[in-house]
């Protein structure tokens, strides 16, 4: 129900934007969020935003901006200054996060 796109590598202090797009009649009602998983960790929460647009962040995400356009029920993660710490599989989902997960996309920080 969620398609991410968007990853790819970049170097450090750079610049990629992800985007997801579910399914409008989950997307239109629902707080979403990005969430984000590296190698043998648990998957964490990254950003979110409410149905309204209103966004919150975490510590992962102080480079970061969340954006949401309802009316094509997509989602948009702008990361700046990017670091090796960035370094994950990142996911969509609502928030709180649903059962089902998509394959989510890579992104790689690293010279």
């Amino acid at each position: 129900q969620f398609v991410e796109s968007g990853g790819g590598l970049v170097q450090p202090g750079g610049s990629l934007t992800l985007a997801c797009v579910g399914s409008t009649d989950i997307f239109s009602v629902s707080h979403m969020a990005w969430y984000r998983q590296n190698s043998g960790n648990e998957r964490e929460l990254v950003a979110r935003i409410t149905v309204d647009g209103r966004p919150h962040y975490t510590r992962y995400s102080g480079r970061f901006t969340i954006r949401r356009d309802n009316a094509k029920s997509t989602m948009f993660l702008y990361m700046h200054g990017m670091a090796p710490v960035d370094t994950a599989v990142y996911y969509c989902n609502t928030y709180p996060a649903g059962p089902e997960w998509g394959q989510g996309t890579q992104v790689t920080v690293s010279s």
